[in-house]
């Protein structure tokens, strides 16, 4: 262990030792909690990931079905013949822009999943959900209650390819992405699941509301008890709204807690 995640070692150790919960308490600003990961370090060496979530190179493989025929064969797809149709997806026009698909990253067994938005710069570059400083700022989020990628959760986005720029999703394209998460939760099956960030809320919930209007509440995906709050992103750039977050993940503790 060595750089950021060694310092955030030493600082729960700390905190065991002071006979304190082995958490990161939500007095912690993003910032605070970023500073636990050395800048520039990566977040430490990044441990590996099974073959089975990874997508390291860029897609070259034949294109992937559409349509309602298409979107059928996903509803009854095992989870690596899933993986296999998202990597050669030509359901919408993101295909043409992307250097890897971003199926997930975690432990397909994890009891959480948690649904992102669409893949930035970073993700599209590693074929991984949730890495650079918004990555850091996650992971930071689940350790402060005892819950971590490689263990215990499970990650991916509503679209599996990145927007031109980072721009907003468009309605046809998270259409066409619908049936791969869709098919993802079913195979999943977690426990609990936590959306982070508008699009992923709004999808979920089935509903158009702002989400500083949807957190605070738990709601039901397919009988799965569904939690929302602020993409990791949105923090950074607000760190006034970490507070409202730590609820949100107060939350989401009390319902796992409670399984």
């Amino acid at each position: 262990m060595s750089g950021g995640r060694g310092r955030l070692a030493a600082y729960l150790d700390q905190r065991r030792r002071m006979g304190e919960p082995a958490v990161l308490p939500r007095e912690l600003s993003p910032g605070e909690l970023l500073a636990l990961v050395a800048p520039g370090d990566g977040g430490g060496t990044r441990r590996s990931r099974p073959s089975s979530t990874r997508s390291r190179e860029p897609d070259t493989r034949p294109a992937g079905p559409a349509g309602p025929e298409g979107a059928a064969r996903i509803g009854t797809a095992d989870y690596r013949a899933l993986r296999e149709t998202a990597l050669s997806c030509t359901r919408c026009r993101l295909c043409e822009g992307r250097t890897n698909v971003v199926f997930s990253d975690g432990n397909p067994a994890g009891r959480l999943m948690v649904v992102g938005e669409a893949p930035g710069a970073h993700e599209d570059a590693t074929g991984l959900p949730f890495v650079g400083q918004a990555g850091k700022l996650l992971d930071l989020m689940l350790a402060s209650v005892a819950l971590s990628r490689r263990e215990s959760v499970y990650i991916c986005n509503v679209l599996k390819c990145r927007p031109p720029g980072n721009r907003n999703p468009l309605p046809d394209e998270i259409e066409a992405c619908a049936p791969l998460l869709q098919r993802q939760i079913e195979l999943v099956a977690p426990e609990v699941l936590l959306a982070v960030g508008s699009f992923a809320a709004q999808w979920l919930t089935a509903t158009t509301k702002a989400l500083g209007k949807l957190r605070g509440k738990v709601y039901s995906y397919q009988d799965v008890p569904l939690v929302v709050t602020y993409h990791p992103a949105a923090l950074l750039r607000n760190p006034g709204w970490s507070r409202l977050a730590w609820d949100d993940l107060q939350l989401l503790r009390h319902i796992m807690d409670g399984k």
